[in-house]
């Protein structure tokens, strides 16, 4: 053919060939469709234009692309061009028909250019799409058939058959669509009315509008059409009760609803509104007395209502709605006007005291009032009487209607301080009107309560050793009073007679309360004492009270041991023990002997080998302090042994002593010669003891006798409140352990040390080391117990002198 035309076209697999010849190029047209695979071959360009394949490497056959990535690619070996990556025709071209995609291809040495001309062929791969989910639609009920509402067109990227080809409207009795087509694959829906709409029945309707593409099979989008009837003023208000008719009593309060009248209006918004107005030919008397709510429909009362001026109104009120061109409605309504008692008694209280004294007498006169009631006869008469239940009356007075308040019982601040009296004054009406005046009455204090102590007796414990001039507990006290009668002042009730000389070194805060010791206690000499606090309120007279403070020293590990065995002359805790070379294991040594004045732990005493020249001969037992041999001696030990012994206390700062002890083997003849000296010495020791035994014996006599009668007077003048007895004993095993008994109130207390050999009972109530013993003892059991014990310390006592 000529150059320019057509040379062949092909339709092979699915694709289009045209191939153009000018001059030193061509133009080859190919044909695909959209969404195909990658490497899908678009068509050989080689064969096409009768290209040499293999001269198409050497001229470096390529396709000339741009900045982006390129759509095709061509195979330099045998000229075939294939695609590169899919392809959307809707992003490539839009709406463009046909779409064309133009390409470029060079061979090198000689220079040839030929375009290739790819057209993406449109597949039906989208739906229509409305560019919204839901419309609304706003039509009059005044609407004729007929009338035409232009619709948004739904959207399909897809061109040609595969476009919207039709709109579907939902099945409705009012509606029906019409498509209008405007070109360039554009068809616009109207909505057509058919039917004239009305409000009243039905305000809303909801219909579905579907678009239809032409593929097959076709594909669809919907969108929701709502449509709202506006209303049109074609109804009047109508009232709901054919009579409107209310009673009405005399001298009610201004606002009072008379009563409500109600009419609708089928109509909306301002056509459906309703306002309320009474007639125009309303007379102006009626309308000073009556006014009605213009968007309730209430009828009420804004003037003075007599029965004796008019008997019943008759008022003529109209409903209208709020439509451009409105329409009314007119309504009577009738009022019947009833008689009442309608004057209230009335209260004044001429003469008033708002306060008075607790210690008023009965009769005291406290208010003077009088009634009055403007009505006559019958509804004139009061009657006057006290609402609650309170110590005051109502006392007739000589002028008429006139009452005195006077107390009718005693007064009490501390219980009521204030009484809040309602007079109620009631005429003899019908029906009766009833007046009520509140008086408040306060009644004053006077001193007559003295303070009270939040416990009695106090019990307090203290550490030895505190801290002079620091608060060391407090007392408190309250007065039900108030005021000055109120404010407390405290001090310590000083003993004149000076057996009790501790109060001298306590001194108390005059306004809290609070306990000074002006002194350091030391438990080893003071262990328990007591004494009184008074409180005194500012009243005059003034009143007081006292309370007893019992107090208890808590012993504090302050003691160290004292070893009182062995003792060397110059008092140092050393001496020199002899014994046998041929003991055998388990024979004592010595005992070393201590005493603490501590108790408790505080005086447990432990004993243990400080240093000792051979462990393997001599054992020490830790509670006893005795010494004793752990083997039989050998000819190789030494003749001289030291052995240094620690005590220490249990205290949580152990406090400790040292002794030592010189061990000297002696050989058996010498040991029997000193133990004859020393039964010698025993000898005119022993003629020496027995006149002081002999002494002694007769003291005890005496002393006894003494303690008998000291018993007997203590047990006529002692106190069931606090008792105090101090009893020693002297249990000695390798340490001193003791107890200190005492007692208060009816609770036993027992300091012990740490052999509690006593066979006591731990009881709630215990402090540290002092336990409180159940008090199982009875009286006479008590006197035989404190004789024995009294017996017992005196002979202690004369032994240890």
């Amino acid at each position: 053919k000529p150059a320019g035309g057509p040379l062949c076209r092909s339709g092979d697999s699915g694709f289009v060939l045209d191939v153009f010849w000018s001059g030193a190029f061509a133009q080859i047209r190919y044909s695909i469709s959209e969404e195909v695979q990658e490497g899908t071959v678009v068509g050989n360009i080689a064969k096409d234009l009768g290209l040499d394949k293999s001269a198409l490497k050497e001229r470096g056959y390529r396709i000339v692309t741009g900045s982006t990535e390129p759509l095709f690619q061509v195979n330099q070996n045998d000229g075939v061009l294939y695609l590169k990556r899919r392809i959307d025709r809707e992003e490539v071209c839009e709406r463009s028909s046909p779409c064309l995609i133009n390409l470029k291809t060079v061979l090198e040495n000689p220079l040839e250019i030929h375009y290739v001309a790819v057209e993406i062929l449109d597949i039906n791969d989208h739906s229509p799409v409305f560019p919204e989910k839901e419309k609304r639609l706003e039509i009059s009920e005044s609407a004729l058939p007929g009338a035409r509402f232009q619709l948004q067109a739904a959207r399909d990227p897809d061109v040609g058959q595969f476009s919207i080809q039709q709109y579907k409207l939902s099945h409705n009795e009012h509606f029906r669509v019409e498509v209008k087509d405007r070109g360039e694959d554009r068809k616009v829906p109207f909505l057509v009315l058919q039917k004239q709409l009305d409000r009243e029945t039905a305000g809303k309707h909801k219909l579905r509008l579907t678009a239809v593409d032409g593929g097959k099979p076709p594909k669809s989008g919907d969108i929701n059409i709502i449509v709202d009837v506006l209303d049109i003023n074609d109804n009047s208000p109508a009232f709901t009760k054919e009579l409107y008719s209310a009673t009405l009593k005399e001298n009610v309060s201004v606002g009072t609803v008379v009563i409500q009248v109600n009419a609708t209006d089928f109509d909306q918004g301002a056509n459906g509104e309703i306002i309320y107005s009474f007639g125009k030919e309303v007379d102006s008397k009626v309308m000073e007395l009556f006014r009605i709510d213009e968007n309730t429909g209430e009828i009420k009362v804004t003037g003075q209502i007599d029965f004796e001026k008019s008997k019943s109104y008759e008022i003529d009120i109209q409903a209208s709605d709020k439509g451009q061109v409105p329409l009314t409605t007119d309504k009577s309504v009738m009022i019947t006007v009833l008689d009442v008692n309608d004057n209230a008694p009335e209260i004044e209280v001429t003469s008033f005291s708002s306060s008075i004294k607790e210690d008023s007498k009965i009769g005291t006169t406290v208010a003077l009032i009088s009634v009055s009631d403007s009505d006559s006869g019958i509804n004139g008469k009061v009657i006057c009487t006290i609402k609650q239940e309170v110590p005051f009356t109502l006392a007739p007075s000589l002028q008429e209607n006139m009452f005195a308040v006077v107390t009718r019982s005693h007064l009490d601040r501390e219980m009521i301080s204030q009484y809040d009296v309602t007079i109620m004054a009631k005429d003899t009406g019908e029906p009766s009107f009833l007046t009520e005046k509140t008086i408040s009455v306060v009644v004053s204090d006077v001193n007559d309560n003295s303070p009270e102590f939040s416990s009695s007796p106090y019990t307090f414990y203290i550490t030895e050793n505190n801290s002079p001039g620091a608060s060391v507990f407090s007392v408190k006290a309250s007065d039900r009073d108030e005021g000055d009668n109120a404010l407390i002042s405290y001090h310590i009730l000083r003993d004149v007679s000076g057996d009790n000389k501790l109060s001298s070194f306590l001194n108390v805060n005059s306004e809290k309360g609070d306990i000074l010791a002006l002194k350091s206690f030391d438990f080893e000499t003071l262990k328990t004492f007591q004494f009184q606090v008074v409180a005194t309120d500012s009243g005059a007279p003034s009143l007081s009270s006292n309370v007893t403070v019992n107090v208890f020293i808590l012993d504090q590990n302050d003691n160290a041991p004292v070893i009182l065995y062995p003792l060397s002359s110059n008092g140092s805790a050393e001496g020199v023990e002899e014994i046998p070379r041929n003991v055998n294991a388990g024979h004592l040594v010595t005992k070393v002997r201590a005493y603490d004045a501590d108790i408790g732990y505080n005086g447990w005493l432990l004993f243990s080998l400080q240093e000792v020249t051979d462990h393997s001969l001599f054992g020490l037992d830790r509670y006893t302090g005795q010494i004793r041999t752990l083997r039989s001696f050998t000819e190789t030990d030494e003749a001289e042994h030291k052995l240094v012994i620690l005590v220490k206390d249990n205290g949580n700062v152990s406090l400790s002593a040292t002794a030592t002890v010189i061990v000297k083997l002696v050989e058996p003849k010498e040991a029997f010669a000193a133990s004859d000296v020393k039964s010698a010495a025993k000898v005119d020791e022993d003629d020496n003891v027995t006149f002081y035994l002999m002494i002694t014996l007769g003291s005890v006599s005496v002393l006894f006798l003494i303690s008998i009668i000291v018993l007997i007077a203590m047990q006529c003048s002692k106190s069931t409140d606090y008792t105090s007895k101090y009893l020693q004993e002297t249990n000695y095993d390798g340490t001193l352990c003791h107890s200190i008994q005492y007692r208060s109130g009816d609770k036993r207390y027992m300091l012990v040390g740490p052999r509690m050999s006593i066979g006591s009972t731990i009881v709630p109530g215990s402090h540290a080391n002092t336990l409180v013993l159940p008090d199982r003892r009875r009286a006479s059991e008590e006197v035989r117990h404190f004789k024995m014990e009294t017996l017992r310390r005196l002979t202690v006592s004369i032994v240890c002198l």
